[in-house]
């Protein structure tokens, strides 16, 4: 399955970025670059000029967003023309922001509404404190090294430490003191060989177990009959295996079996 577009994050702190427009639309623009620490450049010629890379074009005319956004790209900057998908190469996402955790929902344009409404639905769910648990996560990474010396032995037993009921449980909050508190336990990740038996090429149909493995596996071995839709749920660095390749001797290994329609188990 491929993405309409590449989610990226973009550091713009210091950075000329090209607004160009006046309105409402031109001034969220405007804050919205200022919010990232980006130099906000009202002149496309002088954004060339000092090496802009992005602009944003939001002239209430479409025949000036069209005029503005060709020299734009014809100088090399990525454009956004607010409210015009068809003329973007970029668009800007609805902002959950628990820094440095930032969460971002975007549908390419399609349906800005849609992306405020899930923004909103989500900003419940997370707790305030989700950038203290990042930031007291990314001081302990010497410890982990210490503790966990491989980059797969890392990844388990943090993977089993904020999944849901996890010690790190990310809905639940956490700071330094809970990381302190987790590395002292010193709790390994889940290990071994599972198979899944698919009930559907329906990815919903995964139970949560099943979409956890999937998430968390070192090694998934698919035929050429596993739907496109269900190796999409697999995590994007797990190595991709046919039937009958070596499997690793270590870490979580998921085979996945198209079987009946209406069956679905999952075996370790």
């Amino acid at each position: 399955m491929s993405l309409p577009s590449l989610p990226l994050f973009h550091r713009l702190a210091g950075q000329p970025v090209v607004v160009l427009g006046h309105g409402e639309a031109a001034e969220a623009k405007r804050r919205l670059v200022v919010r990232a620490g980006g130099k906000v450049i009202e002149d496309l010629a002088e954004g060339i000029d000092i090496g802009a890379r992005l602009a944003f074009i939001a002239h209430e005319d479409e025949g000036a967003c069209q005029a503005d956004a060709i020299r734009a790209r014809g100088a090399g900057l990525l454009v956004n023309v607010v409210d015009k998908p068809a003329l973007c190469d970029f668009t800007t996402p609805s902002i959950i922001d628990r820094a440095p955790v930032i969460i971002a929902v975007g549908t390419g344009g399609a349906s800005a509404g849609l992306a405020k409404a899930l923004r909103l639905r989500l900003e419940r769910l997370l707790p305030q404190g989700l950038g203290a648990l990042a930031e007291a996560l990314y001081a302990a990474r010497g410890a982990m090294r210490s503790r966990w010396p491989t980059a797969p032995e890392r990844r388990r037993a943090l993977d089993a430490a904020l999944e849901e009921g996890g010690a790190l449980d990310p809905l639940r909050g956490g700071d330094a003191a809970a990381v302190a508190g987790w590395l002292a336990r010193g709790a390994d990740g889940a290990s071994g060989r599972f198979t899944i038996t698919l009930r559907s090429a329906d990815p919903d149909d995964l139970t949560l177990r099943e979409a956890r493995l999937l998430g968390q596996a070192d090694a998934v071995v698919a035929g050429p009959q596993v739907p496109a839709a269900v190796l999409a749920r697999v995590r994007a660095d797990a190595a991709r295996l046919v039937p009958g390749m070596p499997e690793p001797e270590a870490g979580i290994v998921v085979v996945i079996e198209a079987g009946p329609t209406e069956t679905s188990s999952l075996r370790a």
